[in-house]
């Protein structure tokens, strides 16, 4: 079958220098994540408007101080140390961005690819994640290397996150035929380190590695969650093989669930606690796999519909009208510790969309609200 990714023109988008740069600075501002970061592309119509207006917000917001934005040395430093350890800093629709994470609610909006410049073609093609436990049975680790190439095999990618256990056994099965290992701390910051060199298999062969994190940051335990709605995003669907309960593969196909992607589990043996998670996936739900040929059935329709991209960042969009203080109260009066929907504050408040969305990005970022999937907001 022709496994190609197909994907609508107008979702192409390619970066100035200066884009880049402003891209750069507000993405790493304080208190700006990925959905933030959208939500002031879009009210502001472009990165540099943003960012002029940032500590006017937070101090709207409530902020004592504003939050710290990087300078543009700064963020062209940044650019240039990553180049010259082969790292380039891509936008969603850009060469090298995988072509599904550019679609999910909080995509990267610079994601950081190190890879040939003859193996980013990679990035566009299919993927399917293979995830499971770090200590996996001999059993597990033979069938995910089985499974990663007869998944290349037929044509796709396999991404995974690079740790012990299965995707170790993934990554290495499908080296020749391409394979896509997604970081939770810089490019120079590989964990676990003794996987440098696996890494580097990946790089030289047909493959690529992705982080959405500065240079030098050192992986933290929340950084393992934010890096598994990764494998999941870029991905057709998620494979999961041996997962204990509460395991980091569980929290990979929840986010996979949540965005919309197949969930593929392996059935194992009840005695065998490593088989908890997997059993209980298809108890859930998630379809039952025992070879390659279930997953590529599974997503044959799901492949023959194009991708809609985001769209370039405009060159002028300005915001449409300015909340007053009465404006702030009544939202602030709807707004709790357990989240809400944006369109449910709009109706409620009877406040114009344009007005809450700069209320709600004020609160941001003076660090009093927290966003989530699926347009929910909530006090910090």
């Amino acid at each position: 079958m022709d496994v190609g990714e197909r994907s609508s023109d107008q979702g192409t988008t390619v970066l100035t220098e200066a884009q880049r740069i402003d891209w750069m600075r507000l993405i790493r501002a304080e208190n700006v994540g990925p959905r933030t970061f959208r939500s002031l592309i879009n009210h502001f119509g472009s990165a540099r408007a943003a960012l002029e207006r940032l500590p006017e917000l937070a101090r709207r917001g409530g902020a004592a101080r504003a939050g710290r934005i990087p300078s543009e040395d700064e963020a062209r430093r940044e650019i240039e140390a990553g180049r010259r350890i082969g790292v380039e800093l891509v936008a969603p629709g850009e060469t090298g961005y995988p072509t599904r994470l550019a679609t999910i609610d909080d995509a990267p909006p610079l994601l950081g690819v190190h890879a040939l410049p003859e193996a980013l073609a990679v990035m566009a093609r299919p993927m399917i994640a293979i995830v499971g436990s770090r200590n996996a049975s001999g059993a597990g680790l033979k069938f995910a290397g089985q499974l990663a190439a007869d998944l290349g095999a037929a044509g796709f990618v396999v991404i995974s996150g690079l740790a012990r256990g299965i995707d170790q056994a993934a990554h290495r099965a499908s080296l020749s035929s391409g394979t896509v290992a997604v970081l939770a701390g810089g490019h120079d910051k590989i964990y676990p380190a003794e996987h440098e060199d696996l890494l580097l298999d990946i790089i030289q062969t047909r493959g690529a590695a992705i982080s959405e994190m500065p240079l030098g940051h050192v992986p933290r335990g929340k950084d393992f969650p934010r890096r598994n709605r990764l494998i999941s995003g870029a991905s057709v669907g998620v494979a999961v093989i041996e997962a204990a309960y509460r395991s980091g593969s569980l929290i990979t196909a929840r986010r996979a669930a949540d965005q919309g992607r197949e969930v593929f589990a392996v059935p194992g043996s009840p005695l065998d606690p490593r088989a908890a998670g997997t059993n209980d996936l298809i108890k859930q739900g998630a379809t039952l796999i025992t070879s390659a040929s279930d997953i590529v059935e599974a997503v044959a329709s799901i492949l023959e519909r194009p991708i809609e991209l985001p769209g370039r960042e405009p060159e002028h969009a300005p915001p449409e009208g300015e909340p007053d203080t009465g404006d702030r109260t009544r939202i602030l009066a709807l707004l709790g510790p357990s989240p809400v929907g944006i369109d449910d504050l709009i109706r409620l408040s009877g406040i114009s969309p344009a007005v809450v969305r700069t209320i709600l990005l004020e609160l941001e970022l003076a660090g009093r609200l927290e966003r989530h999937g699926g347009s929910l907001v909530s006090l910090s």
